[in-house]
């Protein structure tokens, strides 16, 4: 999973070879269509105005996690498997384990209080 956040990070470059067109990454980390402004190709786009969850036909207003930096986008797996992936920060962070709040499709009250405790030491 960190290699596949490097790689996405690198917008398809691994090590000075292009692996994945670039193009593709700049389209996949935008939002792909109206329905769900916080959603690209795979991928949940933080800084958004609003954003739907998976199962569930209910808008948010405000950002996907409010904590985090804007141009954060990332994988949200399965029981709270996450891949945070940060251009302004040249960081990637990797989740793994159980999930934080039982059963869950995307986010959970784990996402907003990590980016609270990681402002906290780098701001």
């Amino acid at each position: 999973m960190a290699r596949f956040g490097l790689l996405a990070l690198n917008q398809g470059n691994w090590n000075g070879t292009q692996i994945v067109n670039s193009n593709y990454f700049a389209v996949a980390t935008n939002t792909s269509q109206n329905l769900n402004l916080a959603y690209g190709y795979m991928w949940w786009l933080n800084g958004k105005n609003s954003y739907r969850l998976p199962q569930t036909q209910f808008q948010f207003n405000g950002t996907l996690i409010p904590n985090a930096p804007s141009d954060m986008y990332c994988a949200l797996g399965r029981d709270d498997q996450k891949i945070y992936v940060v251009p302004s920060k040249k960081l990637v962070i990797i989740r793994l384990g159980d999930p934080a709040d039982g059963s869950n499709f995307a986010l959970s009250n784990f996402d907003n209080e990590l980016w609270s405790k990681i402002n906290a030491v780098t701001n």
